[in-house]
């Protein structure tokens, strides 16, 4: 791609200088683009330690050492389409509906503008509102790399909207459909032993992290891909899917997840899938020794960027 749909050069300019944006792109509007790298700085969803409201600012600093040639592939994803940094997305910090509201409407401008999302977070209730702004035309499927359900009912009093319950929302409205949706990675502890009846009533398929051990990464997203099949598919990362060892800057980490490799693999394989966007959520930089966290979400971004361009150069969108 020519033009000004492109990461500044390394070479003429440090990567610790110049302006902190996404993949060192320029700034631009979603209609200008193919795919949109928006930030939601927002963390009122959050019940354990807070923080991921500076997640989409770190992730821009830690982003600036990712290069611009996948290195298995051989492909750049700014050579298969118009990629910016489309800004944040503006929340009221005193106010969790509206911010939500927000947050719907700009996804839908979005989408009515052509662009793919590749989104940084933020904790994970802004899925929910990403997919009403996306998935206004009927139920998508879901893909979610995750240590969590984030399928439960209430929190604290009868609290809906946490980031504990997005996707039992999101079902609930029609936004998923839960016949084509895969929680993959999840582990841990649970509040209660009907955490996960209502996900598994509905049909959602959870592998959990034994499982995922014990089959490996090609045979599980062989799985994947039959389940969400040829439709269109919302992918969701929370970077406490990844071990807490290579990913500890995060407000609910669980010990014994993916590996950072294992993850690196898992999103290749998603290429060829109809993906109408994706996310990458609960980087807490406050607890995030080095930005370790950051640069690990940073580089899955890079990895779902690359999938989100093979989408864009297969419908012919440049």
């Amino acid at each position: 791609m020519t033009g000004p749909f492109e990461p500044l050069d390394s070479g003429t300019i440090p990567r610790f200088a110049g302006l902190p944006t996404f993949m060192r792109l320029p700034v631009a509007e979603p209609a200008e683009v193919d795919i949109a790298i928006i930030g939601v700085p927002f963390d009122m969803g959050t019940t354990n330690r807070a923080g991921t409201r500076h997640g989409p600012r770190e992730l821009r600093n830690q982003s600036s050492l990712m290069r611009r040639v996948h290195h298995v592939t051989g492909l750049s994803p700014y050579d298969r389409a118009r990629v910016a940094d489309c800004g944040d997305v503006i929340t009221d910090p005193f106010d969790l509906m509206r911010s939500l509201d927000l947050i719907s409407a700009h996804y839908a401008g979005v989408r009515a503008a052509g662009a793919l999302p590749l989104t940084a977070g933020g904790d994970h209730l802004i899925s929910l509102p990403i997919l009403r702004g996306l998935a206004a035309d009927g139920p998508v499927g879901l893909i979610q790399f995750d240590a969590h359900s984030d399928t439960y009912d209430t929190f604290f009093n009868g609290s809906r909207y946490t980031h504990g319950t997005p996707f039992r929302r999101a079902i609930e409205e029609g936004l998923v459909d839960p016949k084509r949706f895969v929680q993959v990675g999840l582990r841990g502890a649970i509040s209660d032993a009907g955490n996960y009846d209502y996900a598994r009533e509905m049909g959602v398929r959870i592998i959990f992290i034994e499982e995922f051990a014990e089959r490996g990464v090609a045979d599980v997203m062989a799985e994947i891909r039959d389940i969400v099949g040829a439709e269109r598919t919302y992918v969701t990362f929370d970077i406490d899917g990844i071990d807490p060892s290579q990913a500890p800057g995060t407000g609910t980490p669980e010990i014994g997840g993916f590996s950072t490799r294992e993850a690196q693999a898992m999103v290749r394989l998603l290429d060829g899938l109809d993906i109408i966007g994706a996310d990458l959520v609960e980087v807490a930089p406050p607890f995030d020794p080095a930005g370790l966290t950051a640069l690990t979400g940073a580089t899955i971004m890079f990895e779902l960027l690359c999938v989100l361009a093979g989408v864009v150069e297969a419908k012919g969108k440049r």
